[in-house]
């Protein structure tokens, strides 16, 4: 009987512990420590939003690596800073390399993300620590997701929405970060 009882036990503790660690993962989506990075198309044209898909490949490619170890979001803040001029000069060139002729603003600091619902979770609109490029008009859909710490959370167009899968391991990752 005395088995049972244990076993028993044993069944609910784990049920219970699965149960919180899997209701605190889809709790974190974005720590209030993060910097995000955005991208804006000049419009919804094609050539646009490719352009504005290129940006983000560079983006990944040049400043995303160099975040890899950074631990602190001070460290990170620093490399982002120290990163400005060689990203204006990488984009100025795939402009050129694409024979793009628009012209780009890249603001680090406190920027506007307005509200999103997305695959049940809402993200309210406000002013966000980030980098965000602005093409053009800024007129087009935007692409954004968590640059530091360097996990990407979400990773949608707009319009595109299905093509972004969560991953536990992300948000485990996280938890771990900001512990």
């Amino acid at each position: 009987m005395k088995r049972f009882l244990i076993l028993g036990l044993l069944i609910v503790a784990f049920i219970v512990l699965y149960v919180n660690v899997n209701a605190e993962v889809d709790e974190i989506v974005i720590p209030e420590a993060a910097i995000r990075v955005r991208v804006i198309a000049n419009s919804n044209q094609i050539h646009d939003q490719n352009m504005k898909m290129k940006v983000k490949k560079y983006i990944e490619t040049s400043i995303s690596p160099t975040l890899l170890n950074v631990r602190d979001v001070n460290e990170a803040r620093g490399v982002i800073k120290n990163s400005l001029s060689d990203l204006d000069s990488g984009i100025k060139e795939l402009f050129s390399d694409n024979l793009y002729d628009k012209d780009f603003v890249i603001h680090f600091g406190d920027n506007y993300f307005p509200e999103k619902d997305y695959r049940g979770v809402h993200y309210e609109a406000g002013a966000y620590e980030s980098l965000v490029v602005t093409i053009g008009e800024g007129e087009g859909d935007n692409w954004w997701c968590v640059l530091f710490p360097p996990l990407c959370l979400l990773e949608a167009d707009e319009n595109t929405t299905g093509d972004v899968e969560y991953q536990f391991f992300v948000a485990k990752m996280i938890h771990q970060f900001f512990k």
